[in-house]
């Protein structure tokens, strides 16, 4: 740790930053010697781990706190088919759904209280979102700031406006600087993704430690995996992209060992939402970074696959996926709260294969978000859609739509890591018109929350869409937490099969399972060398359809897909 804060703050600083560092995390440890045992790092993690992402207040109804009906719905409706909750940030906040929080230490009162998780702890593993990078204006932080109390505004960054900071990297089209009112005059702060979202300064290093007390309190109440949000563009430096600096990487570091020692079984998850090799870094050497990060690249090539109907950038780009060590594993998503990043495609979708998505979303009713880049032109950031969605037009009455989209989820199912699922895709969401144009915003075409009666209703009619995709989607991981060879750190190789074909070869110990996806609107017929075949007779884990051991060549409906293991 000390040589962490030396490389953060200097050798002169670091030793007495390291005394109080160490004063908090004895105490932490002596309030909490449960969480200082851990299983081995690379059995922290297991085929049967599948984590849904939802907003704490995604069903609600009268006279309940919405974290404790989420509970119940996860359990009556959903049918446990999920290891894990990613519940999105339940802290007070003032814009983003969440993503711009008033204070990192309280759970907003309109969800609940933290005794309120009680009943998603008792059940499943949850992973809290660490909002890092910056803190709503409303905050008692920044009014602070704004009223000039002493040593507030170390905690944020004021800039000259006339700075050039052209090399800044933008996620966003919104100013990076707001100018607010003082009582020393105009002051234009940092804010990298909105007004409201006030970023917050690591130069200062009682901000970092007051940001380790949020990290703790969130393992002290029940955390196991820390999702680290819009971690990349956490430090800034003038001159600079601001992004993946080494600084950045250090406090992740930093993070990494402290957890290590006070709480080991809690995991980090970095999201990143850039191209593949800065998304993969903050893996560190494999021991020292996060243990998760997010797969970004999956969504758009996947859609790209489907709606083009060849696996080449798919099967090129798995190819080259492999985690730096048995402690660390990819998060797999195909749709989040957010909508389907675009940029972690760059330089593997060519430019004219990136606008087909962008065209195709506009075409089935989604929307897509751009963002500023230092040459003063904007470029696609986002595809604002449901999964759903964007795979088929709800326009058209496709009856290959729910095959379309499950085939979608097979895919990300049978890779390497932790598969992430939105609670939409659960159901198959369709887009939500209606909050789009209650709010204004492009995200809330994939943020519809509904009322528990009502989706129970929807639920318990086996011919309502909902509840066709949910037991479609529910057979389908329970197929994979029931196979060891889909461990997270399994062995993988990708096998070329003809260009609609995604197949999959995952080993782990003496389990082999060939997993065989057709991307394509037509039937595919392929033939599997004896050396990538598993041994004997086969069954498909979905279907239970067997095969004889004799049998290497197979058929493939539109979309179907297989998963061959030793019968």
């Amino acid at each position: 740790m000390l040589t962490f804060l030396s490389e953060l703050y200097g050798v002169e600083r670091a030793p007495a930053l390291e005394q109080r560092l160490r004063t908090t995390l004895a105490a932490f440890k002596q309030a909490h010697p449960q969480l200082a045992v851990a299983a081995s790092p690379a059995e922290r993690l297991s085929h049967d781990d599948v984590i849904l992402i939802t907003y704490g207040d995604q069903v609600h109804t009268t006279g309940e706190a919405p974290l404790r009906t989420l509970a119940h719905a996860l359990h009556q409706q959903f049918g446990a088919v999920v290891s894990g909750v990613h519940i999105l940030p339940f802290f007070p906040y003032t814009s983003d759904d969440g993503f711009s929080v008033v204070d990192f230490h309280t759970v907003d009162p309109a969800l609940g209280t933290w005794e309120d998780l009680a009943p998603l702890r008792e059940r499943y593993r949850l992973m809290y979102d660490a909002v890092v990078n910056h803190i709503s204006a409303s905050s008692d932080w920044f009014q602070a700031f704004l009223a000039g109390k002493p040593g507030a505004e170390r905690r944020f960054i004021a800039m000259d406006p006339t700075t050039d900071l052209s090399a800044v990297t933008r996620p966003r089209t919104t100013p990076l600087l707001t100018p607010f009112e003082t009582p020393h005059g105009t002051r234009h702060i940092w804010t990298t993704f909105s007004a409201d979202q006030i970023d917050i300064n690591y130069a200062d290093p009682d901000t970092l430690l007051a940001m380790i007390d949020v990290l703790l309190l969130y393992v002290a109440q029940g955390a196991s995996l820390i999702r680290l949000d819009a971690i990349g563009y956490l430090w800034k430096e003038v001159g600079t992209r601001c992004i993946h600096l080494p600084q950045t990487h250090r406090v992740v570091q930093l993070w990494r060992s402290i957890l290590d020692e006070v709480a080991p079984g809690v995991l980090l998850v970095t999201e990143t939402n850039v191209p593949h090799a800065d998304n993969i870094s903050y893996f560190g050497d494999g021991h020292n970074e996060a243990q998760m990060v997010y797969q970004f690249p999956l969504a758009p090539l996947t859609l790209n696959a489907f709606h083009s109907g060849s696996t080449r950038h798919l099967n090129s780009w798995a190819a080259t996926l492999a985690p730096p060590s048995p402690a660390t594993t990819f998060f797999n998503f195909l749709a989040s709260h957010d909508g389907i990043g675009v940029v972690p495609a760059s330089g593997i979708l060519s430019q004219a294969e990136v606008a087909d998505l962008c065209e195709t979303t506009i075409r089935h009713g989604g929307q897509v978000s751009y963002k500023n880049n230092s040459d003063g032109s904007q470029s696609p950031y986002e595809l604002n859609i449901t999964l759903f969605d964007a795979l088929s037009d709800p326009a058209q009455n496709d009856p290959l739509a729910i095959d379309r989209f499950i085939g979608a989820h097979a895919i990300m199912l049978m890779l390497q890591g932790v598969p992430g699922i939105y609670i939409h895709s659960l159901i198959g969401s369709h887009n939500n018109h209606a909050g789009l144009a209650e709010t204004g915003r492009a995200r809330t075409i994939n943020r519809e929350k509904w009322e528990y009666g009502e989706l129970a209703r929807r639920m318990a009619d086996p011919q309502r869409h909902e509840r066709r995709v949910f037991e479609r989607m529910a057979a389908l991981i329970r197929a994979r937490r029931a196979e060891p060879a889909f461990h997270p750190n399994a062995a993988q190789r990708v096998i070329r099969a003809g260009d609609a074909i995604f197949c999959l070869l995952r080993t782990r110990g003496n389990r082999h399972v060939l997993a065989i996806q057709n991307v394509s609107a037509t039937p595919q017929r392929f033939e599997i060398a004896a050396t990538d075949r598993p041994i004997g007779a086969l069954i498909d884990l979905i279907s239970g359809t067997q095969f004889d051991a004799t049998i290497s060549e197979f058929s493939l409906a539109p979309y179907q897909t297989l998963w061959l293991a030793s019968a």
